[in-house]
C-alpha cells in the first residue's frame, strides 16, 4: 500500500501537483500583497473592488425589505424582514425565469420583466436589495454599473447601464411607486452580510464572506482609510471589499493545471478558481488521471476503459472517494483494488491541495482584516457552495489547516457558518442597514 502510495507521490511531484510542495507562508504572503497593490489601485490580479456597503448599523426589527435575486437560470422576489432575535421571516416569494436566459431581450425588455415580476410586492416597502450576480462596478450611492454578463445570459444593450436608476424609472414610468432606496450587491458580499444575523448571542470580531461552489469569491470588511484608491470616502468607517478572488494569478501551478487549462475559452485568466473550484476540479483530476495512464500507473484496463469517458464531473469523483466499490464512472474503469487505490491518492491528494490553497486565501484575507486575535471573538466565515460542503473529505482538509496555520501558528480564530438562503437573506440585509 505504501509503495502504491509512494509512487503517486513521484508522479505529482513529477508534475508539480503535489500539496506538500505549496509552501504556506509564501504563498498566503504573495496574496497579502495583491490584495494590498489591488486596494492602491497598483498592478495587481486580485480587482478589490469597493462595494460601499458598510455592515455598520443595527438591522431594524420588523421593518420589511423587498429582495431581488438574480442568478445564472433564476430571478427570485421575496419580502424579508427580522423579528427580535434576528431570524428572518421570508414572505411574497416567487421564482421566475432570469429574463436573458432562454432567448436574447433588449434591456427594455429587460426592466419590464423585472418590473412585472416585482410589481405584486412594490408597495411592501421603501428599500430593495438586489443581488445581481454579474460583474458589476459599484458606485458610492450603492447602485451598479453593469459591466458584462455571463455567456449564458443575453441583454442587448445592458452593459454599461446603471441598474438601480434605470430601473426605478422604468417603475414610475409604469405608473407605480418609484420612490425606492436600491442596493446593489453580488451572491458573496450577501454571504458575508448573512453572518450578521447568523448568531445574535455570539460577538463576532469581524466578518468574510466565501464562496466556493462552480466557482470561487471572497469578500471582507476592510477600513476605509486602507482603500487608497477611492477619493470619495463614504461616512462609514469601513465598506465590504469584493476580492474576486478567483482571479488570483501570482500562484504556481503544475504541468496539468496550464494543459487543463488550455483546453478553457479562457486562459489565463481565473488562475486560482481553475485550481479549487467546482468547475474546474473535476476536469483537472482527470487530466491528472489520465495521464497517469499514459505513465502507466493504473492497469492498461483502466486505461482503455477511462478512454471512453468524455468528460468527470466533480460529484462523479466525490461519489467514487465515498463509494469506491459501487457502480460509478471511475468505479466502472478499474480491474482491481490496485486501480482503485491508486485513483483514491491520486484524487485525495489534489482535493488536499485545494483545501490547502483555500486556506492559503482565506489566511491572508485573516491577515488583511487585522480581526480575530482573541478566540473569545472569532471573525465569522459565512460558507456558501457545494463544493465546500458535499466535496467528500474536503472540510476535513480544511479544518486540519485552519487549526495547523490559522490557529497554532498564526493566532488567529475563525467560525464557519452556513445561511440558508444566503442571497436573499444577505440582500435584505444590505438593503436595511445601507
Amino acid at each position: 500500500m505504501d509503495s502504491l502510495k509512494n509512487t503517486v507521490i513521484n508522479f505529482l511531484k513529477k508534475y508539480d501537483m503535489y500539496y506538500e510542495d505549496i509552501h504556506f507562508n509564501e504563498n498566503r504572503d504573495v496574496f497579502l500583497k495583491e490584495m494590498e497593490d489591488g486596494l492602491c489601485g497598483n498592478e495587481s490580479s486580485l480587482k478589490m473592488i469597493p462595494t460601499y456597503i458598510s455592515v455598520e448599523g443595527e438591522i431594524p426589527v420588523n421593518e420589511p425589505v423587498i429582495v431581488m435575486d438574480a442568478g445564472g437560470t433564476n430571478f427570485r422576489v421575496a419580502v424579508v424582514s427580522f423579528n427580535e432575535k434576528l431570524e428572518p421571516t421570508i414572505s411574497d416569494y416567487n421564482v421566475y425565469p432570469m429574463p436573458g436566459s432562454d432567448k436574447e431581450i433588449s434591456k427594455e425588455e429587460f426592466y419590464d420583466t423585472v418590473v412585472d415580476y416585482i410589481e405584486p410586492v412594490i408597495n411592501k416597502s421603501k428599500k430593495i436589495g438586489f443581488c445581481f450576480s454579474y460583474p458589476t462596478e459599484v458606485l458610492p450611492n450603492k447602485d451598479g454599473k453593469v459591466l458584462q454578463l455571463s455567456k449564458q445570459v443575453k441583454i442587448n444593450g445592458i452593459v454599461g447601464d446603471i441598474i438601480g436608476e434605470n430601473l426605478i424609472k422604468r417603475i414610475k414610468e409604469r405608473g407605480l411607486d418609484g420612490d425606492k432606496k436600491i442596493v446593489i450587491l453580488n451572491d458573496t458580499v450577501a454571504t458575508l452580510l448573512g453572518g450578521k444575523i447568523s448568531s445574535p448571542k455570539k460577538v463576532f470580531d469581524s466578518y468574510i464572506g466565501f464562496i466556493l461552489g462552480t466557482g470561487t469569491n471572497t469578500c471582507y470588511i476592510e477600513d476605509i482609510c486602507n482603500i487608497k484608491k477611492i477619493s470619495n470616502i463614504t461616512d462609514s468607517k469601513n465598506m465590504i471589499i469584493n476580492i474576486e478572488s478567483g482571479g488570483f494569478a501570482n500562484i504556481k501551478r503544475g504541468l496539468i493545471d496550464k494543459e487543463m487549462d488550455m483546453e478553457t475559452v479562457d486562459k489565463n485568466q481565473y488562475i486560482f478558481e481553475k485550481m479549487i473550484s467546482g468547475r474546474y476540479l473535476g476536469p483537472v483530476i482527470f487530466n491528472v488521471i489520465k495521464k497517469a495512464c499514459d505513465e502507466g500507473i493504473l492497469s492498461k484496463e483502466f486505461s482503455s476503459n477511462i478512454a471512453k469517458v468524455d468528460m468527470l464531473p466533480l460529484p462523479e469523483v466525490s461519489e467514487f472517494l465515498e463509494y469506491p466499490y459501487f457502480q460509478n464512472i471511475l468505479s466502472s474503469c478499474c480491474a482491481n483494488d490496485n486501480d482503485r487505490l491508486i485513483l483514491f491518492y491520486l484524487i485525495d491528494f489534489i482535493i488536499e491541495r485545494a483545501a490547502k490553497l483555500v486556506a492559503i486565501n482565506l489566511a491572508a484575507v485573516i491577515v488583511k482584516s487585522q480581526k480575530g486575535n482573541n478566540p473569545l471573538k472569532p471573525i465569522c466565515i459565512t460558507a456558501d457552495g457545494s463544493t465546500f460542503y458535499k466535496l467528500k473529505d474536503f472540510r476535513k482538509k480544511l479544518d486540519f489547516y485552519v487549526k495547523k496555520y490559522i490557529n497554532d501558528e498564526m493566532g488567529y480564530y475563525i467560525e464557519f457558518t452556513k445561511i440558508d438562503n444566503a442571497p436573499i437573506v444577505g440582500a435584505a440585509v444590505a438593503g436595511l442597514i445601507n
